[in-house]
C-alpha cells in the first residue's frame, strides 16, 4: 500500500471489510467528473496517435502468428450494468474455447484455478507472442478505443464478465457506479498476485472514494507496475 500515498486509514478500513454497506458516492465534485472525462478523452487521443505505429506491428504479428481475427471483443459489464464489447489484441489461439473446455475437463486442478479465479497461471490457450503481449500489457492497448466511446475510463475497477457478478455480491452495485478501467487500484497493487476478494475490495473502494487525485495517483502509478511487469502473466 505504500506506493500509493493516497491511502488513507479510511481507505484501509475499507479494504478491511469495513464500512462496506454504506452507499456509493463516486464523484461528490460534477467539475471533478468532467475534468476526469477530458483527461480519459485527451491521453487516449495523444496515446493512439503516439502508438499508432506498435498498433500496426501487433497486428501484422497476431495475423502471421496464428491467422484469424486481430483483435478480441468480449462482453464485459461496465457503468450501471450494462454491457459491451472490451476490445484487445488477440493473445489466444482461435480455436481457445475447445481448449479451454479439453483442460478443464482432463485437469482437476486447472478447473479449480478456474472457478477461483477465471484466470489459469499456465494458460495453454496463449500463443507465445499472446505471452508477451500480456506481460506487457500491450495487448490491452485497443481499450483505449473503448475509452473514447465512452464505455471505459482510463482507470476505473477491472472490467468483468457476466459470469463474475454473483462473486461481487452485494459490492457489485460499488462496481457497477463507475466506468471499468483500463488500469486501476488492483492492477498497481499487483495484478494476478491479488487474490479475487482483494481485488473485489478494491473495486468497491475505488467507486466510493474516487477523485481526481485518486485517478492520477494510480495513473502514474501505472507506469513502474507495467516497466516492472508487477503481478502480470
Amino acid at each position: 500500500m505504500k506506493s500509493l500515498s493516497v491511502f488513507t486509514p479510511e481507505m484501509s478500513r475499507e479494504l478491511a471489510g469495513r464500512d462496506r454497506d454504506k452507499p456509493s458516492n463516486p464523484l461528490k465534485n460534477y467539475k471533478q467528473n468532467i475534468l476526469i472525462r477530458i483527461l480519459d478523452v485527451v491521453i487516449s487521443l495523444m496515446a493512439i496517435l503516439f502508438l499508432l505505429p506498435v498498433f500496426v506491428v501487433v497486428a501484422v504479428l497476431v495475423k502471421v502468428q496464428d491467422d484469424g481475427p486481430i483483435f478480441f471483443s468480449h462482453g464485459r459489464i461496465g457503468l450501471n450494468g450494462k454491457e459491451f464489447n472490451c476490445l484487445k489484441f488477440r493473445s489466444m489461439y482461435v480455436k481457445s474455447d475447445d481448449i479451454l473446455r479439453k483442460i478443464l475437463q482432463s485437469d482437476p486442478v486447472a478447473l479449480a484455478e478456474w472457478r477461483a479465479d477465471h484466470k489459469l497461471r499456465n494458460d495453454p490457450r496463449i500463443t507465445p507472442l499472446g505471452k508477451f503481449l500480456r506481460k506487457t500489457s500491450v495487448d490491452e492497448f485497443p481499450q483505449l478505443i473503448n475509452v473514447l466511446r465512452g464505455e471505459m475510463s482510463l482507470v476505473g475497477p477491472r472490467p468483468i464478465i457476466r459470469a463474475e457478478v454473483v462473486k461481487y455480491g452485494s459490492s457489485f452495485r460499488h462496481y457497477a457506479s463507475v466506468l471499468p478501467g483500463i488500469t486501476g487500484l488492483w492492477q498497481v497493487m499487483g495484478r494476478n498476485d491479488v487474490t479475487y476478494n482483494r481485488r473485489v475490495a478494491m473495486d468497491r473502494m475505488f467507486a466510493r472514494k474516487r477523485s481526481l487525485r485518486l485517478y492520477l495517483m494510480i495513473l502514474f502509478a501505472t507506469v513502474p507496475a507495467v516497466l516492472f511487469q508487477r503481478g502480470s502473466y
